[in-house]
């Protein structure tokens, strides 16, 4: 719909409810002369009922939760409330032409005065309920939702969570300059305690013989001999190149045995450093 017929029904609109609540102005207007009301009373009247009608669905339509039940309630109790004021005003034509008794709105004692009980509470009901609805509404805040992009990615995280799948989160690679002195670090041989650590490996359980076929051939090597194998692959590496994962690439040993040899190998880079700058 372009904006021209939006326009055109607003103003259709508009002129549908103006024409209504004239017709309903002036039965309520009637009403509130046979309870009591002078001329200017009357006359304001139908606002204090219908005006506050339409507040009501205003208020609705911009509160959420209990505050939004709340506006829909008064705008359910107030329109049933004109409407039987207007069906009244329907029953006695007399209330036009100001021939019934004052405070008259019905012929049995009971009915007129409930009748004359929900005419005038009205008034009252509609200064607390206005105020109340007013508060509401300046102290409402809008939840703020997130944008299509950002709630795309909240929905595939929950659904990967859901799967019992972890959430990785990529973040920029940050570079760190570490200027602290860098510790000596004995090599293997001066140090058996590593060694021990290194080859104590939690025991796995037994699932039975292992085929002769499904068995390595390759023996398994020491420490010391991964220590020698690792001087002699990683000889023309730069300090910077001797990291645990690159080691185990080229030994292929495991993680830790990759990290005990990279200890010791920068601990030998170190010790030779430091003595080319002693003798120099």
């Amino acid at each position: 719909m372009n904006r021209k017929a939006k326009t055109a029904l607003i103003l259709a609109l508009v002129a549908v409810v103006a024409m209504a609540f004239r017709v309903s102005w002036n039965a309520l207007r009637d009403v509130a002369r046979a309870i009591g009301a002078d001329g200017t009373a009357a006359t304001l009247y139908p606002f204090v009922v219908d005006g506050l009608m339409a507040l009501a669905l205003v208020a609705a339509l911009t509160l959420t939760g209990d505050a939004r039940r709340f506006a829909l309630r008064v705008l359910a109790a107030y329109t049933l409330a004109s409407l039987v004021l207007n069906y009244v005003h329907g029953l006695l034509p007399e209330l036009h032409g100001e021939s019934i008794g004052w405070s008259r709105l019905a012929d049995g004692d009971y009915t007129n005065w409930a009748l004359v009980l929900l005419a005038t509470s009205l008034p009252v009901g509609s200064i607390y309920f206005g105020s109340d609805l007013v508060a509401k509404v300046l102290h409402h805040r809008p939840t703020i939702e997130p944008d299509g992009e950002e709630s795309a990615q909240i929905a595939g995280n929950r659904s990967m969570s859901d799967q019992g799948e972890p959430v990785v989160e990529e973040t920029p690679p940050v570079v760190e300059v570490d200027s602290s002195p860098v510790p000596v670090v004995e090599p293997i041989e001066a140090r058996p305690e590593l060694a021990v650590a290194a080859e104590s490996v939690r025991p796995r359980r037994a699932t039975g013989r292992v085929p002769q076929a499904a068995r390595s051939t390759r023996s398994t090597r020491t420490d010391i001999e991964l220590l020698a194998e690792a001087r002699s692959l990683t000889e023309s590496w730069p300090i910077e190149k001797l990291t645990g994962e690159g080691i185990r690439k080229a030994l292929r040993t495991s993680p830790a045995k990759a990290r005990i040899v990279r200890e010791a190998l920068k601990a030998e880079r170190e010790r030779d450093t430091t003595a080319v700058a002693v003798s120099g």
